[in-house]
């Protein structure tokens, strides 16, 4: 037991900020244990270095473009990876922390909190504990609305006037791929299987 508390920590960093990446890559340099292998801008060199590198944690921003923390978390479900992720953000929203919880994630801590607790959480998580907020687990969060990133918003917006995939792609000035892998997102979170479905869940509540 007394070897695992010393072994190194390898993980990545990804957040939108680069003074945060460059404050965080300062903090988990001078740790003992803590091996910083890479830092990422966005979501999607995230999965890049996710592809590239094995790493044991990343510790992701939500509100990241390209690919916002919770879409990061949804790609992973589906792949093989023993990387644990930590959610680090200065977003507010309470019910960040459980959407975290329910998509896998490993911990949570925000930005208000000090270097000291971020450390402290990277190395709980190492040790395979979960560490999160307290949250009222018996008031589920049960509005799918509430879990959509403000780009699924604009597409569901989309949707709604009745625009095809390239008009939409082409209005937001994003690729078709990725308005396709933002609507397989939606439709999952809406429960629904097609562009029709997410309507008329998205009219029903203006009704």
């Amino acid at each position: 037991m007394a070897e695992a508390a010393t072994e190194t920590i390898d993980i990545v960093i990804a957040d939108k900020n680069p003074l945060i990446l460059s404050a965080l890559a300062q903090v988990m340099d001078g740790h003992e244990r803590i091996n910083l292998l890479a830092t990422a801008a966005d979501g999607e060199c995230f999965m890049d270095a996710l592809d590239r590198l094995c790493f044991d944690i990343g510790v992701i921003g939500w509100d990241m473009p390209y690919l916002h923390g919770r879409d990061v978390l949804q790609a992973m479900r589906g792949r093989d990876e023993a990387t644990r992720v930590i959610v680090y953000t200065g977003n507010p929203a309470p019910e960040i922390p459980r959407q975290v919880m329910q998509l896998g994630g490993a911990g949570y801590c925000s930005k208000t909190e000090s270097p000291e607790r971020l450390i402290d959480t990277v190395l709980a998580v190492s040790e395979g504990r979960m560490v999160f907020p307290f949250m009222d687990l018996s008031k589920p969060g049960n509005d799918p609305f509430a879990a959509l990133t403000p780009r699924e918003r604009e597409l569901l917006a989309a949707l709604s006037d009745g625009r095809a995939n390239a008009r939409i792609a082409d209005d937001l000035g994003i690729s078709l791929n990725t308005v396709k892998f933002h609507l397989k997102n939606l439709y999952g979170k809406l429960t629904v299987k097609n562009r029709a479905q997410a309507v008329v869940r998205y009219l029903r509540p203006h009704d």
